[in-house]
């Protein structure tokens, strides 16, 4: 069986996986299940930067490969073309964009370093499994080289239609840098169909009766495959000592009060002032509310370097400060906003004693904290998810609550609908979303990802 290769960004801890991400654990999985090898940044910047030597850590028959980079190499691409032209362009957030030629030209050369670092550890054997908007010109740089191997790409994040990535000034070299991969994936068919619109109308992509595309005088496969969480694990860890602990927590505070919760990254993709601008309409429509409902929204932040997250930093300070001012009594303080992160299973406990999930992102690839909540439940007094119609989730997941965040009073009926949502019925939407949940597991997404993808390479090996 071939060896697995996994570029990404922030390479995941091999040991104590319970504490790391969801993806972490699906691709340790699959990693596990092949052998294999998981490179990326080693999170550090130093003067060597790229240049510097390799760190290797080994745990069974997987082994991480990391390496540093340069400051500048850190503020042109991570923080600089990454973070202030991609993201928010895939997120359609033209305002925020920052097109800036210096910036696009330091992560042009990162994408070059990481593929010049990567290729003396490929074996010709080996299948490449690069992830996520950090790594867009990564398989074309290797292709560039001589790199045979079958290489896929998976974005997890939205990919935006083609009236809005056009915007950026290098849309065309982007695009024709992703079909040097065999196989790109996409969360959902939405962020696939819109690809696939860009290819058709802006390069006059042709559709193959493989059902591959070819453009730009490349061919490419690009499918949907949405991801998901390691679910029988998490949905046990309301069991262990931390998911316990936090659960009896919650439960002693709460009292006869139903909360509300969110778990989000600090960033402007998610939708928390819009979250809490509704709970406070929540209140002011239905005055039963006060001293009944609670919202604990946990938002560590992020990309502290760039500025438009530290601006909704502040705002979500003075809208919890303003909310809570205006509605507080002695004994009930209406949002409880914590800007520190929990471990899963600290969460999992959180998740369970909170009577709503909230999860309502103005654009999301996927969004894992609407699988996480439900995973959580208990299924004697199951909770209900509140999801955005723009998370990668809804695709999936129809029987939440469905809202527009961009509506205030939307978001607020959703709220009371499934703070007063009758058990008979909260069991039955539940239902159907944990077997959703249970199925399309992480393990079986990187599964399907990469049997397409192996599958896709030796169909082209015949054929050439």
């Amino acid at each position: 069986m071939s060896r697995i290769v996994v570029v990404s960004n922030r390479v995941g801890p091999l040991t104590d996986t319970g504490r790391a991400g969801g993806l972490a654990v699906a691709l340790v999985d699959v990693l596990r299940e092949r052998g294999g090898l998981w490179f990326g940044w080693s999170g550090e910047v130093s003067e060597e930067g790229t240049y510097g030597p390799l760190r290797f850590n080994e745990s069974g028959n997987v082994s991480t490969a990391t390496i540093d980079v340069a400051q500048a190499d850190y503020d042109e691409s991570y923080a600089g073309f990454a973070n202030r032209a991609l993201w928010p362009t895939l997120h359609y957030r033209l305002d925020l964009t920052d097109f800036d030629r210096r910036l696009e030209q330091g992560y042009r050369r990162v994408n070059e370093r990481f593929a010049d670092r990567l290729i003396p550890l490929l074996r010709p054997d080996d299948i490449v499994w690069v992830h996520d908007y950090h790594f867009f010109f990564l398989g074309e740089m290797l292709r560039n080289a001589g790199v045979k191997n079958p290489i896929g790409f998976f974005l997890h994040i939205p990919f935006p239609v083609p009236e809005i990535l056009t915007a950026l000034p290098n849309h065309k070299e982007l695009t024709r840098a992703l079909l040097s991969y065999d196989l790109v994936g996409f969360q959902t068919g939405q962020h696939l169909s819109a690809f696939e619109r860009y290819l058709f109308e802006e390069v006059d992509g042709e559709r193959e009766a493989d059902g591959s595309i070819r453009a730009m005088g490349r061919q490419v496969v690009a499918d949907a495959f949405p991801i998901g969480i390691d679910a029988s694990a998490f949905s046990n860890f309301h069991e262990t000592s931390e998911g316990h602990e936090h659960y009896a927590l919650m439960k002693n505070e709460l009292g006869d009060q139903k909360q509300i919760v969110g778990v989000d990254r600090i960033d402007y993709s998610k939708g928390l002032p819009e979250r809490f601008t509704a709970f406070e309409r929540l209140l002011e429509l239905h005055p039963d509310s006060k001293g009944e409902v609670t919202l604990l929204q946990i938002a560590p932040p992020s990309r502290s370097e760039v500025r438009a997250y530290l601006e909704i930093q502040r705002l979500l300070e003075g809208l919890s400060g303003r909310i809570n001012g205006r509605f507080s009594d002695l004994d009930w303080t209406p949002i409880h906003f914590i800007t520190r992160s929990f471990p899963r299973r600290s969460l999992a406990g959180i998740y369970r004693a909170s009577s709503v999930g909230l999860v309502t992102p103005l654009r999301d690839g996927m969004n894992l904290v609407a699988k996480e909540y439900i995973a959580a439940q208990d299924p004697e007094d199951p909770g209900v998810l509140v999801l955005s119609r723009f998370a990668g989730a809804a695709e999936e997941m129809t029987e939440a609550v469905i809202v527009n965040p961009y509506s205030i009073d939307e978001l607020a009926d959703g709220l009371r609908q499934a703070i007063q949502m009758p058990l008979e019925e909260r069991r039955e939407r539940w239902e159907a979303l944990y077997d959703k949940v249970m199925t399309n597991t992480a393990s079986a997404w990187s599964r399907r990802f990469l049997d397409r993808l192996v599958s896709i390479h030796d169909e082209a090996t015949v054929d050439g």
